[in-house]
Order: C-alpha cells, then sequence, then structure tokens
C-alpha cells in the first residue's frame, strides 16, 4: 500500500510515486533560527521562546498556511526602531490561541511615548496578511501595538491589547502616566473587520489613517482616546466606515475625526456610528476638528469630511462634569454631504462649539 503522502499515478499500467509537495509539512519554531524551515510548510506551530532584543520576528507566510502559536512570545529589551513581530501572506489562518505576546513595555516607558526619551520598538505586531487572525494576546506594548496595512480581506477577532501596567508613574516619567502613544489598532489597509477585541491603553483604541470598507463592532475600549478616524494626512481616503455596538469606558475622547490642519487632498467619508455606549468621557465625547493637532484651533479646508451618520441605533455619550460631549470645528466648506445625528443621545457635560459646520441634523446640544 502507498503512504497517504505520496501522489500515485498509473501510466501504461505501472505505477509511479511521486512525494507529496514540502508545503503540505508541519514547520515548528522554537526560536528565530527555526524561521526559515517552518516557512516553508502551510502549518506552523510556534512554541514558546524569547525573541532576541533588536530582531524581529517575520513570518513570511505561503498562501493558504495556518499559524497555532502554542506558548508565550517574550521579546528581548533594547532601544531601537522594531517592529518586534511581522507576518505576510494571503489567506492565512492565525490561532492566537489566546497565549501571550509580551513587549516588555516597564523597559522603555517614560511617559513620552514616541515623541522622545527612550526609543522605542514600533509597532509591536505588524498585521500585513489577509484572512483571519484570531484570540492574539498582547501586553505591555511599548508603543503602538498593532499595526494593520492588510493585503486583502482581513477579520481580527477576539484580540486583547492590555497596557494597563502603563496606566502609573514611573522613575522616567515625571508624574505622568509611564505607558503614551500605546495605540491599539493604527489601520492604513481595506476590506477590514475588528470585532470582538478588547484595548486597555493610553491613546487610540483605534486610529484609521487611510483605507475603505472598515468595520470595528463590538469592541471594548478602556482608558486612552477612544475610536479614531485620522489623523489624516494629505492624498489619503478613508471612506465606508463602519463604527457600531462598541463600549467605550473612561477616555479623555469617546469617537473623533481628526484631520491634519495642514492636510490637502484628503476625503474622510461615509462614516457611521450605530448602538455604541460611552461612559465616563473626560475630555470630548463627540469631537470633529480639522485643526489637529490642536483640538479647537484655527481649521485648515484641505480635507472634505462628509456623510457622517449616528444611525438610530442609539450611540449614547456619559461625561464628566467638565467634559465637552459634542465638538465639531470644520474648515470653510470643508463639512458636505447628510450629517443625521438623530440616534445621537448625551448625558451630563457640557455643550461645546460648533464651527462652519450647518449640515448636522436630527441633533441639538
Amino acid at each position: 500500500m502507498f503512504p497517504l503522502s505520496a501522489l500515485v499515478f498509473l501510466v501504461a499500467g505501472i505505477a509511479t510515486v511521486t512525494k507529496a509537495s514540502s508545503s503540505s509539512c508541519i514547520g515548528t519554531i522554537s526560536s528565530l533560527n527555526d524561521v526559515s524551515s517552518a516557512i516553508k510548510c502551510t502549518t506552523v506551530n510556534i512554541n514558546a521562546f524569547t525573541v532576541p532584543a533588536g530582531k524581529t520576528f517575520e513570518l513570511q507566510l505561503l498562501a493558504g498556511t495556518t499559524v497555532n502559536v502554542l506558548g508565550e512570545i517574550q521579546f528581548g529589551n533594547k532601544s531601537w526602531a522594531g517592529p518586534l513581530f511581522e507576518v505576510k501572506g494571503s489567506n492565512i489562518t492565525f490561532n492566537g490561541n489566546n497565549q501571550k505576546w509580551d513587549g516588555g513595555g516597564p523597559f522603555y516607558w517614560d511617559g513620552k511615548g514616541t515623541n522622545g526619551g527612550t526609543t522605542k520598538p514600533r509597532p509591536m505586531m505588524h498585521i500585513l496578511m489577509s484572512g483571519t487572525l484570531n484570540n492574539v494576546q498582547v501586553v505591555n506594548t511599548p508603543a503602538h501595538a498593532f499595526s494593520v496595512a492588510n493585503s486583502g480581506p482581513l477579520t481580527i477577532s477576539g484580540v486583547t491589547v492590555d497596557d494597563s501596567q502603563g496606566n502609573q508613574p514611573n522613575s522616567k516619567s515625571s508624574g505622568l502616566a509611564a505607558g503614551h502613544n500605546t495605540d491599539g489598532f493604527d489601520v492604513s489597509g481595506s476590506n477590514l473587520l475588528i470585532e470582538n477585541s478588547t484595548v486597555i491603553n493610553q491613546d487610540d483604541c483605534l486610529a484609521i489613517g487611510r483605507g475603505t470598507n472598515i468595520t470595528f463592532s463590538n469592541n471594548y475600549c478602556k482608558g486612552g482616546h477612544g475610536i479614531s478616524v485620522g489623523s489624516i494626512s494629505s492624498n489619503v481616503v478613508v471612506s465606508n466606515i463602519d463604527i457600531s455596538g462598541n463600549n467605550v469606558v473612561n477616555s479623555a475622547y469617546s469617537f473623533r475625526i481628526k484631520t491634519d490642519k495642514s492636510a490637502t487632498n484628503s476625503a474622510v467619508k461615509d462614516v457611521t456610528y450605530n448602538a455604541n455606549t460611552a461612559t465616563n468621557c473626560t475630555q470630548y465625547g463627540v469631537l470633529i476638528t480639522q485643526s489637529y493637532p490642536t483640538d479647537l484651533g484655527t481649521p485648515g479646508n484641505g480635507v472634505t469630511i462628509s456623510n457622517i451618520n449616528f444611525n438610530p441605533g442609539t450611540t449614547s455619550l456619559t461625561g464628566t462634569n467638565s467634559a465637552y460631549m459634542v465638538a465639531v470645528n470644520c474648515g470653510t466648506g470643508s463639512c458636505t454631504g447628510t450629517w443625521d445625528w438623530s440616534g445621537l443621545e448625551t448625558i451630563g457635560g457640557k455643550a461645546g462649539s460648533i464651527t462652519n459646520n450647518k449640515v448636522i441634523t436630527g441633533f441639538t446640544q
């Protein structure tokens, strides 16, 4: 009997045996030395190990590969640019199995994030694949956690980013929270779904810099700066964005669209919020500003913002007494289209200013 791993052909009555393609093997990674051989297989198992400081754990996978993470991954500590981990490939199934990826944040955290001080490798997780990425648990990111620039349709589900240790000051942070610029998901891809995930951090839970057909649904964001579109720079488009069913807790901002004051030739269009809840917002509930990096400075008008809607599946915001519940700061003529905000409800806080926007309907402060 021929083994199942062989291909059997009958040629002129003679049996010919050809070995199956090597890609059907199972590759095992227990150190970086194993990567080059493991990625020749379409099943890759990752065991627990420590990635040496200053090295990227990089996977350039065959199409259709399944990755199974079977143990905790730690990264050695060194001031360098990063990234710490990078995965590429099409139609990949990445099973994190809730194993921990530890970026060693306390070594880097100094309250300055990417604005100075210790050089922090970023992102921690560079996602350049299509397919599915599930149940990955990331803790103590040096700076940005996930940077997603997917090569095709991608679903991210059941991910945890936990930088809660960075909420406390340390000896380097001058009394400030030690973690800073710890973005959860920075997105510059299209045809992306991020769902059922948790981010506890000190910056944006989600920040969309470019892309189309992006859904962010049923996620939990605690601390940080909530759910953002932007900041938007020049020559980019963000469109067809669905923000639904998310819970934002104890964040400085809840929902924000921010375009750079100097940006030109860009557009943000067709952003829909539906059935979200935000509680204990401390600065702004909804902030739409074209004066970034300031919240309510003199706005630019090089980015068109159009069709920003809060659907009747009510998005409810609760703020502290000092929080501005809604503030809109548009450049002259740059906020257009349909802005139906009949699905937005605010409780507490105080009214913010609305500048150069005459298209909001269904909502009054």
